[in-house]
């Protein structure tokens, strides 16, 4: 029977993790791991709440000294939590700070974060510092997917998989243990990219991470500037766009990197341009999925073709994809639209493929994935509602996020009812900009509701308000006159956005609690009795844009986030 170390680290020295520029070492992380092993309650499944990276890292470390296992769902709603218990009754839950109201017997990460690492991560030593063995077969954690009836999919993990997983992926990446490159993730650890390319890249492949979790661009600034080189970020499409955004907003130069590692969503080529040439590093993608974890890879900047990592397979079904082998641990249909590229070998198969598209079903924002069925399913669920669907526009663009829409059928209810009910069962990345309450659904006659009759629901009754120009009217004798300013009066700009945001709302089918105002500058006072006319677009993103005019001079423009 097999095994595998539980870190690569082979001396009590080696730098595991950083924590505000203070490296933890291998001895430390395995006391720290035992600590926390036998802090555990009983109970084999764990959900692994800690924001801690390192946190995190224990505690996942921990569970596999006691043969538990680690189960990562793809949300923690009421309701997705619900069926994970469902799946592992005994399941309990262990988070570093509040768990956010997961309905789980919770107990806190018993180790002080806050502890100055300077006077303890060097205290054990060598001759304690025995590196537990773990079974190659052992399932040590579970991903989950929501699939379409909305329970969610558990995929198993074993831990030699994982470990061939990191193997291969520090070969493409061209990273070497014997000079540890320091990992800076903007990614969540649960999430499976943040999971295998922070955490176990470090904890198998001898590298090291930063504790944090840096989202503000100039939070990800600090982060890397306090990272030893070699370093590596481990970011999105989104927060790469961020970061270089606040660049041209600031004229500041970002610290450099030695690599740059983008997942989640396809990476624009120009974007992919930017950001090498910002932090003087290469940038590298990375394709794969919750079932599959990481299968190939590919240097953006050089073209649209992806290379398969070493011992993966790829075979075409019917049109559909399906990756298996290597570190894959059944044959799995992938969600994406892939084109085969290169010279097959006799059985079809080929080492490089090009993304063409995703899945009608599959839905991918911000990072996270679901699926339109699941979606649907969790609307149809509340109370009220007699049908729905959820409908993905094609107005794509790279680098920012395009919303979803849906279409209700929920006699006595409002929008903001609806919306606040369903935020309760799905992420808020999957809540519908906008939610549209309709008289019927337009489903055909065995019952589907089919893609191109959404389309045409969502032109029909969205698309046509994407961009709009509606009076404002401000009467000339408004009390906010009186006290701004006596003897000569002003539109306090307070009331100009209030009366702008009202008839965005009406206007896009959104209740005004959902329109967050984003940004805003005024440009020209406004005297009583001017014409006001209100000009909006609403952008791929979700956002609006607005302008107010008065006769020909722009008064005032901003963005509403919904």
């Amino acid at each position: 029977m097999s095994s595998f170390p539980l870190i690569s680290h082979s001396r009590a020295d080696a730098v595991v993790a950083w924590r505000n520029g203070l490296p933890i070492n291998a001895a430390r992380f395995i006391s720290d791991v035992r600590t926390v092993a036998a802090a555990l309650p009983p109970g084999r499944h764990v959900l692994n709440a800690c924001s801690d990276r390192y946190a995190f890292a224990v505690t996942l470390a921990a569970a596999m000294v006691e043969q538990r296992v680690t189960l990562l769902p793809s949300t923690y709603t009421a309701e997705a939590v619900q069926k994970l218990t469902e799946f592992a009754p005994d399941a309990f839950c262990v988070a570093d700070s509040s768990n956010d109201g997961i309905p789980l017997p919770t107990v806190r990460y018993p180790l002080d974060l806050n502890e100055d690492v300077t006077k303890t991560a060097n205290a054990a030593t060598s001759a304690t510092f025995d590196v537990p063995q773990i079974d190659a077969q052992r399932v040590v954690a579970y991903v989950f997917t929501s699939g379409s009836t909305g329970v969610p999919v558990p995929h198993p993990k074993t831990w030699g998989r994982l470990v061939h997983c990191v193997e291969v992926a520090m070969a493409a990446l061209g990273l070497n243990a014997s000079r540890p490159c320091t990992l800076i993730g903007t990614v969540p650890p649960q999430h499976m990219f943040g999971f295998e390319s922070t955490v176990l890249l470090a904890l198998i492949g001898g590298q090291a991470f930063d504790a944090g979790r840096p989202f503000y661009p100039a939070d990800v600034r600090t982060a890397i500037e306090a990272a030893p080189r070699p370093r590596m970020l481990v970011s999105t499409p989104v927060h790469l766009r961020s970061l270089l955004l606040s660049l041209d907003a600031s004229h500041a130069r970002l610290p450099e990197l030695d690599l740059i590692l983008s997942a989640t969503a396809p990476l624009s080529q120009e974007l992919a341009k930017q950001a090498e040439e910002a932090f003087h590093a290469p940038l590298m993608e990375i394709y794969g999925s919750t079932e599959t974890g990481q299968i190939a890879t590919r240097r953006t900047v050089e073209g649209d073709t992806w290379q398969l990592m070493p011992g993966i397979r790829l075979e075409w079904r019917d049109g559909q994809a399906w990756a298996s082998q290597g570190h894959i641990e059944t044959p799995t249909p992938l969600g994406d639209l892939l084109e085969p590229r290169g010279t097959p070998d006799s059985e079809g198969s080929t080492n490089a493929f090009a993304l063409t598209g995703r899945t009608a079903d599959l839905v991918n924002i911000a990072g996270k994935r679901t699926s339109i069925g699941y979606l649907n399913h969790q609307i149809t669920a509340i109370e009220g509602v007699v049908d729905a669907g959820f409908f993905m526009p094609d107005d794509e663009r790279p680098g920012v996020v395009t919303r979803l829409a849906a279409f209700a059928v929920a006699p006595g209810l409002s929008v903001a009812t609806l919306l606040a009910r369903l935020r309760e069962r799905i992420e808020p990345a999957f809540l519908p900009r906008p939610l549209v309450l309709v008289d019927v659904l337009p489903r055909n006659e065995t019952g589907k509701l089919i893609r191109a009759t959404l389309k045409s629901l969502y032109e029909q009754h969205v698309a046509g308000r994407r961009h709009s120009i509606v009076p404002l009217t401000i009467a000339p004798d408004h009390p906010a006159y009186a006290g701004h300013f006596p003897g000569r009066p002003v539109l306090p700009g307070v009331v100009l956005l209030d009366q702008a945001l009202s008839a965005i709302s009406i206007a896009v089918g959104l209740p005004l609690s959902a329109c967050e105002l984003a940004s805003a500058k005024f440009l020209s006072p406004v005297a009583p009795g001017e014409t006001l006319m209100l000009e909006h677009r609403t952008l791929p993103s979700g956002s609006i844009e607005f302008e107010i005019c008065a006769a020909e001079r722009v008064v005032a423009r901003g963005v509403v986030t919904p």
